[in-house]
């Protein structure tokens, strides 16, 4: 394996390096979402029930216990409860669109591997290329077949090398992409559900705790 590596170059390495970094990108996404991950149908009917009574401390409490975009916009929307609708809207939007520099992390730095990392291994093709040719330049013919088969090595490996990282990139980031996609999706259907929701509290009183 070492020999193999050792054969790809600087350019190889230079792949290998992304490859590290990529692969911490997908798990720290993977384990940020499982964390995330909650039954919004749940979590809406529990926050609707606190609210339909007026206790709002407790809608807040059940907010902080999720770590989920939804909770958050939820607690957002119950702090400003007391704002006229359209203002009220504005704020939950505002929320939503905070949201997403924490849902995209690293993402577009793992599309960036996807994009490159071919590129990469192209360029070890051409460089080991010029190595090969180089030899014959020199030396016309050669006696010793292992000093042209170097060349080629490179030009080989750093193109399976940047095949081989730019594939399950382009796989994970289109996964987290379609996610994070679908995720603000239902963040905007939530909004106009969420207003109604406190409208219909409000017109409750608030009698209950505030």
């Amino acid at each position: 394996m070492i020999g193999f590596i050792v054969k790809g170059g600087l350019v190889l390495w230079i792949i290998m390096a992304l490859s590290l970094v990529g692969a911490a990108i997908i798990i720290e996404r993977l384990l940020y979402f499982r964390k995330i991950r909650v039954d919004e149908e749940k979590l809406f009917q529990r926050i609707k029930a606190s609210l339909e009574k007026g206790h709002f401390d407790e809608a807040l409490a059940i907010c902080d216990q999720n770590l989920s975009p939804l909770s958050g916009l939820m607690r957002v929307g119950i702090e400003h409860r007391a704002y006229p609708e359209a203002t009220m809207k504005e704020v939950l939007k505002d929320a939503a669109a905070q949201e997403v520099p924490r849902l995209e992390k690293g993402i577009s730095a793992l599309g960036t591997i996807a994009h490159i990392a071919p590129l990469l291994g192209l360029l070890g093709t051409v460089t080991g290329t010029m190595k090969a040719f180089g030899v014959l330049g020199r030396f016309g013919s050669v006696a010793d077949p292992s000093i042209l088969a170097r060349g080629v090595s490179e030009a080989l490996i750093t193109t399976v090398g940047g095949i081989v990282v730019a594939v399950p990139a382009v796989i994970f980031y289109n996964y987290l992409v379609t996610k994070v996609n679908l995720i603000l999706v239902k963040m905007e259907n939530q909004v106009n559900a969420f207003v109604l929701m406190i409208n219909a509290s409000r017109t409750n009183g608030e009698g209950g705790k505030a």
